[in-house]
């Protein structure tokens, strides 16, 4: 049994230890929550000062602005300043010389100028000059307006029509070469073409990158012996069958064809051979014709002091017989690469020889090879079924004209930026001209339209309401083939 003085001492033992431990708890407790409010204050504080700049801002977290609400000025200095360039073209300076008669090529043309307007869309800048010897139509302008607007503001795409007599006839393709050496400074690329070729951004890009990479390999001043070349296709769509839904079928084995190098075999080496001197990693075709080309500043330097390349030549061989080809053929290509001219080397790389293919639009040359050739030619005077119940692009925007004229823009801001007069008065009006039309309903023709011109531009791109009826390509007589208006 226990004594109860040694119990009181045991209880009151235990009471001094609870409550000594119940104020270790509490100084615990205060101890705990000090530190809690101490790294918030702290965090709170560190925040504040990162995202709210000074200790008067409020405490605002910032968000980028969007991008739409950036004006035009600031999405191109954006584009051009932040970003990293895309592509090979972003900021490339391109001139571009077309060389379009008259309106005989027209739905290819049409397809040669969306496939230049790309080249904007790549980041390029980009300058076209069509060298013609028609007037455009307004209606016309207005429709290739709606399809060739740029819109990306890096880039740029413009075209001028420049009006030349029809008197110049074959002599049409010889204009680009002094004008090419007159900008030099101001371009950094120079193509030339006819009006029936589609060269993508894809074909510019592999030309300028396969241009430096020959450059790495030979040297800088051995590189302008060479110059990165071109092959024309067509697709070899039978001749004796109606494509339609029930024949459509038989496109199983059409397929691309170099149909101007079609005419031995094997193709090795008989129209395509290695290039000597470069390790056979390049061919060249024994045909250099390519009805275009393209070269950089530095080429076309190189090129006038090694063979004159800027002073135009005619064709060699006699009038009616020439013996290198026609004059657009001269031009264009054989006085570039034939050996006893200017002798530069035309290559094109093994490994990407596909990526420097160009289509030609009219495919229809194939039918020049083989048993193709033995086929009735058209004598000019057939009458054709063109499809009356179609609907045409030039109808279409007509009527949407009609309904809507457009909002005019102030500086005007169309591609076809102009269409000059340069148009030598003086020069011959032969009979094969008189039966498509006379010299002076040519001129008359050639004012009025400039003047139509003149006015859709003052009126920031838009067509007057009597304006949409001026549909014909050629609206003089006896040129009755066109008085049926526009039917791309």
């Amino acid at each position: 049994m226990v004594a109860p003085s040694s119990s009181k001492r045991s209880n009151s033992r235990r009471q001094g230890a609870t409550a000594n431990m119940s104020s270790q708890s509490q100084t615990l407790m205060s101890m705990l929550f000090g530190f809690a409010i101490g790294c918030i204050v702290c965090t709170t504080v560190i925040l504040s000062l990162k995202l709210e700049g000074p200790r008067s801002a409020p405490l605002v977290l910032q968000t980028a602005p969007s991008i739409t609400a950036l004006d035009h000025q600031q999405r191109a200095a954006a584009a051009s300043s932040e970003a990293a360039p895309t592509s090979i073209l972003n900021g490339v300076r391109i001139f571009i010389a077309i060389a379009a008669f008259d309106f005989a090529q027209l739905p290819h043309f049409e397809e040669v100028l969306d496939s230049y307007s790309d080249l904007c869309a790549s980041g390029a800048l980009v300058d076209v000059i069509i060298h013609a010897t028609v007037p455009y139509p307004i209606t016309l302008i207005d429709l290739l307006n709606t399809r060739l607007t740029c819109v990306n503001p890096a880039g740029r795409f413009t075209v001028t029509i420049s009006l030349v007599s029809p008197g110049v006839r074959l002599h049409l393709v010889d204009i680009h070469r002094p004008l090419f050496y007159e900008k030099l400074e101001e371009y950094d690329l120079f193509i030339y073409t006819e009006d029936d070729i589609r060269v993508s951004p894809r074909t510019v890009a592999s030309y300028l990158h396969e241009t430096k990479v020959l450059q790495d390999k030979v040297g800088y001043e051995k590189s302008f012996n060479y110059n990165v070349g071109l092959v024309r296709y067509e697709y070899n769509f039978p001749t004796n069958v109606l494509m339609d839904d029930k024949t459509r079928h038989v496109t199983e084995n059409v397929t691309r064809v170099y149909w101007e190098h079609s005419y031995q075999f094997p193709a090795f080496p008989k129209v395509v051979d290695v290039v000597p001197d470069l390790d056979t990693e390049y061919v060249h075709m024994k045909n250099h014709h390519q009805g275009m080309f393209l070269a950089t500043r530095d080429l076309l330097k190189a090129w006038k002091k090694r063979c004159q390349f800027d002073v135009v030549t005619d064709r060699p061989g006699g009038h009616s017989q020439p013996s290198e080809g026609t004059q657009r053929v001269w031009m264009s290509s054989q006085q570039l690469y034939a050996p006893k001219h200017c002798g530069v080397q035309q290559v094109i790389p093994f490994d990407h020889f596909g990526s420097l293919t160009v289509l030609h639009l009219p495919n229809k040359n194939y039918r020049r090879v083989g048993h193709f050739r033995n086929r009735t030619f058209s004598d000019g005077k057939e009458s054709f079924d063109m499809g009356a119940q179609l609907l045409t692009a030039m109808g279409l925007h007509m009527e949407m004209r009609a309904i809507n004229l457009g909002k005019p823009h102030h500086p005007y801001r169309g591609a076809i930026v102009s269409m000059e007069d340069k148009i030598d008065r003086s020069m011959r009006w032969g009979r094969e001209l008189n039966h498509k039309f006379s010299k002076e309903d040519y001129l008359d023709m050639v004012d009025r339209r400039i003047r139509d011109f003149d006015q859709y531009v003052s009126r920031g791109g838009v067509l007057a309401k009597e304006d949409l009826t001026k549909t014909a390509l050629v609206d003089v007589l006896p040129a009755e083939q066109y008085r049926e208006g526009y039917q791309a």
